[in-house]
């Protein structure tokens, strides 16, 4: 075979390999045990499907729905290595939220979408979830983006859950941002680093104003978003050997990002959530990184301090940033189990 037969051959095989990939069926891994449960399918909710991960060791176990943030950032692709723990005690739940990830529908209108409308989405999986499984309440947990949805649902219908965590709890976005501003840029001085210094200076009457976010890029560099693990790369790696997404699937994803992070964050600087609720009538757990930049710490107490709810609590995970669910999961395991049980007693 000659040099051009060969090349034409390389060529028809990467084209076919991805080709493949685009399209490869999706799965989620067995749970091995006679009452559990591992499932991954689209389920119709609300006039959209929605892709729905349900994975536990006993589906009897308390259930637990994740709302993921972004806006637009589904944890699906990768989320498995890190909730192996509380798979044993709880019945996990996992959703793209409309028009992101594998619920990004390329011929879909989207031009409604709204955190309004991601309420009555979760609301009515809320429902479909409790007669799937036959209980009557769920813990309801949101992180970063997914407390905003997360607090105005538990707001809307307290008697659909037990009660709400907030993980990287979004409060008053200017106050956040403007601790997120003074940590990047003081840890940028550390560093030596005056170009990234000067930049973020010149950031200080906008977000003041509430017209941009500190840049993602350099808040992730100075350790603000994670300590212990590497969350891009959980997204890749997620992308390229996930059996739950195949390269379709996080072609959806990147188009959901966009499309759901151009209307949703104008939507959450415009109405803070801390001007919507201040009250719960359920048990309220919030739970940040000491470390979290991307939502802070000092910003998330303030808006707690203001909370209404029968039992509330704050809680501080010391070595981690925005994921203390990921970066130190056997810590929050152990304090989920525990925090069910004396809830229960």
């Amino acid at each position: 075979m000659n040099r051009k037969k060969k090349l034409i051959a390389i060529c028809i095989f990467i084209f076919s390999l991805v080709v493949i990939s685009l399209f490869l069926p999706t799965w989620t891994p067995t749970i091995k045990g006679k009452n559990s449960i591992s499932t991954l399918q689209q389920v119709e909710i609300n006039g959209t499907k929605l892709e729905v991960m349900i994975r536990g060791n006993d589906r009897s176990n308390p259930i637990i729905i994740f709302v993921h943030g972004g806006p637009g950032c589904s944890e699906i692709p990768y989320v498995r290595k890190y909730q192996d723990l509380l798979e044993k005690n709880f019945t996990i739940v996992h959703y793209d939220q409309r028009g992101s990830g594998k619920s990004y529908h390329f011929f879909e209108d989207y031009s409604n979408l709204s955190s309004d409308l991601h309420v009555d989405d979760l609301l009515e999986l809320t429902d479909h979830i409790k007669e799937l499984l036959g209980q009557e309440k769920v813990i309801l947990i949101g992180h970063s983006y997914g407390t905003y949805i997360g607090m105005k649902a538990a707001n809307k219908a307290p008697n659909k859950f037990s009660m709400y965590i907030g993980i990287g709890q979004v409060s008053n976005s200017v106050q956040s941002e403007l601790d997120s501003l003074s940590y990047t840029i003081n840890e940028a001085t550390l560093a030596g680093n005056l170009k990234d210094v000067k930049k973020l200076e010149s950031l200080q009457n906008s977000i003041e104003n509430g017209e941009v976010l500190t840049p993602r890029n350099l808040v992730r560099k100075y350790g603000g978003a994670a300590r212990l693990i590497n969350d891009n790369m959980d997204y890749y790696l997620g992308f390229l050997f996930s059996p739950e997404y195949n390269f379709l699937d996080a072609a959806r994803y990147i188009k959901g990002v966009s499309l759901s992070q151009k209307i949703l964050i104008p939507e959450e600087r415009k109405h803070d959530i801390t001007s919507i609720v201040d009250k719960l009538e359920i048990p309220c757990f919030i739970v940040m990184g000491k470390y979290d930049y991307m939502t802070s710490v000092n910003a998330a107490k303030t808006y707690f301090n203001e909370i209404e709810a029968p039992v509330k609590d704050f809680v501080i995970f010391d070595e981690s940033a925005h994921y203390p669910q990921f970066e130190q999961k056997e810590l929050f395991a152990d304090w989920l189990n525990n925090t069910l049980e004396e809830f229960n007693n």
